[in-house]
C-alpha cells in the first residue's frame, strides 16, 4: 500500500495547496503557477499509466515485421546458387564478408524495431520531465526577489528595488508555499518512471529532484533567516 505514489493522492494534495495560496495570496503570480501545475498533476495520470501500459498494437506490427525480415532471409538463402564445384578461397572470403554484412544490417534493424516502443515512451517521457523541469524554474523566478534582509528597518531602498508588499510572517508562508511546490514537482517527475523502468528517463527524473531539492534549500535558508529577526529588526 505505501510502495508506490499514488497519483490521486498526489493531485489532492496539490488541489489542497492551490486552495491554500489562492486564500492567503488571492490573484496572485504564484497561486497561477499553482493551477498549472495541478493541471500538469492532471496530465501526469494518464501519461504515466499510458507509460506502464504495453502497447499491444505497436508490438503486433513489430513482430509481423521482424518475421517479414525473417521470411525473406530464408527464402533467400533457399534459392541461393551454391557452386557443384566448392568455393575458391577469394569466392569464400567475399561470401563470408557479405553474409556478415547481411547479418549486421538485419540485426541492426531488428534492434531498432524491438526498441520502437522504448524510445516513444522515453521521448514522451522526457517531455514531460521538461515541463516540470521548467516550472521548477518559474518558481525559483516567484521566490528569487523575496529578500529577507529588505525587511529590516535600516533596510536602503532604491528606485529599483522590487516592491516590498509582504510581511515577515506573509513572506515565511509565500516562501513555505514555495517550497512545497518544488517537492510536489519532484513526486509528480517520480511518477512517470515508477513502472517505466527506463534508464534515460530515470536519470532526467533524479536531475529534476536534484534541481527542486537545490532550490528549496536556497528557499529554506531565507526563512531560517526570516526566523532569527527579532520583532525590532523588523518593519
Amino acid at each position: 500500500m505505501y510502495r508506490s505514489l499514488d497519483s490521486e493522492k498526489i493531485v489532492d494534495t496539490i488541489g489542497t495547496l492551490c486552495r491554500r495560496i489562492d486564500e492567503r495570496f488571492p490573484d496572485s503570480g504564484l497561486s497561477n503557477v499553482c493551477r498549472e501545475l495541478l493541471t500538469i498533476a492532471g496530465e501526469s495520470q494518464e501519461r504515466s499509466a499510458w507509460f506502464a501500459k504495453p502497447q499491444r498494437a505497436l508490438r503486433i506490427i513489430t513482430w509481423i515485421l521482424l518475421i517479414i525480415m525473417a521470411t525473406g532471409l530464408a527464402i533467400i538463402l533457399t534459392h541461393a546458387a551454391w557452386p557443384r564445384e566448392g568455393f575458391e578461397v577469394v569466392g569464400l572470403v567475399q561470401g563470408l564478408e557479405a553474409a556478415l554484412n547481411i547479418t549486421i544490417l538485419l540485426g541492426a534493424a531488428a534492434l531498432f524495431l524491438a526498441t520502437v516502443e522504448v524510445r516513444i515512451k522515453r521521448k514522451r517521457a522526457l517531455k514531460a520531465i521538461h515541463e516540470l523541469r521548467a516550472l521548477a524554474h518559474v518558481i525559483d523566478m516567484h521566490q528569487l526577489t523575496k529578500d529577507p534582509e529588505r525587511l529590516r528597518a535600516h533596510a536602503q531602498e532604491t528606485a529599483s528595488s522590487p516592491k516590498r508588499t509582504l510581511r515577515g510572517s506573509e513572506l515565511i508562508r509565500y516562501l513555505d508555499y514555495c517550497s512545497e511546490m518544488l517537492s510536489l514537482i519532484g513526486k509528480i517527475a517520480a511518477l512517470y518512471v515508477q513502472k517505466f523502468d527506463d534508464p534515460v528517463a530515470l536519470v532526467a527524473v533524479n536531475e529534476v529532484e536534484e534541481l527542486t531539492t537545490s532550490l528549496s534549500r536556497k528557499i529554506w535558508q531565507k526563512i531560517m533567516i526570516l526566523n532569527a529577526f527579532t520583532a525590532e529588526e523588523l518593519v
